[in-house]
């Protein structure tokens, strides 16, 4: 499989010298989307390498197309580089068939509204032709790099395009494990005042295929509470190693934050305060880093070939839950989906697979096979029938992984087999209900002869 990770370096010199020519190139940008919008009906089936081509004849003038169908598009941006002019093409392309995929949905939704006789009053998506979008500055045409933090780029300053000096903060190839990486085209970006080269590189990994009696696997179970309780597992149930990762501290602001904000809009009405979600924003991101990081290096001490999650989609808070208006509050900023993806993008660099298994009941139900448990006000601990108190995450991730080598043995038993194992242990039957000590159980019967 592909992998790539991109990496960013601050240009240190000409801070303001880029300002025109993402001005020109978001121009340009905004022409070409009128031209598509305008002369390609159905581009459903169209590739970025057949458009380009086919939009170039519409505007760009040469000695075999002396007369395109928009000559003006060479008068208003005089030498606009041909590789830029190309980029803003396929970026174009990319947007009209987002617009016209939205629009699709959206009179998809209305029809839908309208046949149930429901009052549809949502407005239609704009195509927009104004963006901020930044250029691609191709190897050798138009960035060449003349060492280490230096580099040559062409760009428009005083009416003219030529080539500038640059110079950049030098990253670390090595420290970031990308030095035998391919280099790809450097983007441009900007935060703030100052501007980045985001240069991107790619490889290619094949990740290692483990037997499943012979694998180690990370069962994490994310939460409000503990961001991620971790429990390392093998295929007999046996718990290898246990961590709990929590961020009370960044916790605590962020909620405090949120709150602020909450009192100052019940005063004042809506305001956009960018100050209080650029914190906000910033602990969300420490959080989520923080927590993939963790998870990762406890995966990789302990050898894991696997890190299992749960499918967490949207969840829907009951009415007349007790607590549901703190329980939406908490979940509103918790990056579930966030963190997965993040430790997905960094186990793939390490060679390490990530598999995700049906949260149906794996923190309701206990571990040990004794059904379902009573939660204390606070979440944390769970109450068994047999009055055992244990920790609830922890519980849960015990199940995750449970259920994980369960659908791995099921699927590599034939079906009749599958059948014979059910009889022996009945709760199998039902994946929802399925805990560790389903597993325990499973691999006990299958230790003894069974008949086929």
């Amino acid at each position: 499989m592909d992998i790539s990770k991109t990496l960013k370096q601050k240009i240190t010199n000409h801070s303001r010298i880029f300002d025109t020519t993402c001005e020109i190139y978001n121009q340009a940008l905004g022409f070409i989307i009128e031209v598509i919008d305008k002369e390609f009906v159905d581009i459903d089936d169209t590739s970025t390498k057949s458009m380009v081509p086919a939009v170039e004849k519409l505007i760009h003038v040469t000695k075999s197309n002396p007369q395109p169908k928009y000559s003006e598009f060479n008068q208003k941006f005089y030498k606009l580089p041909s590789y830029f002019r190309r980029s803003a093409i396929a970026c174009a392309f990319g947007k009209i068939k987002s617009y016209r995929s939205n629009y699709n949905n959206w009179l998809e939704e209305k029809k839908i509204a309208l046949s149930e006789g429901k009052k549809f009053t949502k407005k239609p998506p704009k195509l927009q032709l104004q963006h901020k979008e930044f250029p691609v500055f191709y190897k050798d045409n138009m960035f060449v790099r003349t060492s280490e933090n230096t580099a040559e780029i062409k760009v428009f300053h005083k009416n003219d395009w030529v080539w500038v000096d640059i110079e950049f903060k030098e990253q670390d190839i090595h420290k970031r494990n990308v030095w035998s990486w391919k280099e790809k085209n450097p983007k441009l970006g900007r935060v703030g005042k100052k501007y980045f080269l985001h240069t991107s590189y790619k490889s290619k990994i094949t990740l290692p295929k483990i037997k499943l009696n012979e694998q180690k696997i990370c069962a994490v179970d994310l939460g409000i509470n503990n961001s991620a309780v971790c429990s390392v597992m093998d295929v007999s149930g046996t718990v290898l190693a246990r961590k709990f990762i929590n961020q009370p501290t960044e916790k605590d602001q962020l909620y405090t934050m949120t709150n602020k904000l909450r009192k100052v809009q019940a005063i004042s009405g809506w305001i956009a305060a960018p100050n209080f979600w650029r914190r906000i924003n910033g602990l969300q991101t420490h959080i989520v880093n923080h927590t993939s990081h963790g998870i990762v290096k406890f995966a990789k001490e302990h050898d894991c070939h696997t890190i299992v999650f749960e499918y967490l989609d949207k969840m829907n808070v009951p009415k007349g839950f007790w607590g549901a208006k703190k329980l939406r509050f908490k979940l509103r900023y918790w990056r579930k989906k966030g963190i997965q993806n993040k430790v997905e993008e960094m186990a793939h660099y390490i060679g390490m697979r990530i598999s995700r298994i049906n949260a149906r009941n794996t923190s309701a139900l206990a571990y040990d096979g004794s059904g379902f448990v009573e939660r204390n006000p606070k979440k944390d601990l769970a109450v068994f029938s047999t009055n055992k108190v244990y920790h609830a995450d922890l519980s849960a991730s015990y199940n995750i992984g449970a259920r994980y080598f369960i659908r791995g043995i099921q699927k590599s038993m034939s079906e009749k087999r599958w059948l014979v194992v059910q009889a022996k242990v009945p709760e199998l039957s039902k994946r929802t209900f399925q805990t560790l000590s389903s597993l325990i159980s499973l691999t006990k019967a299958l230790e003894l002869p069974l008949a086929t």
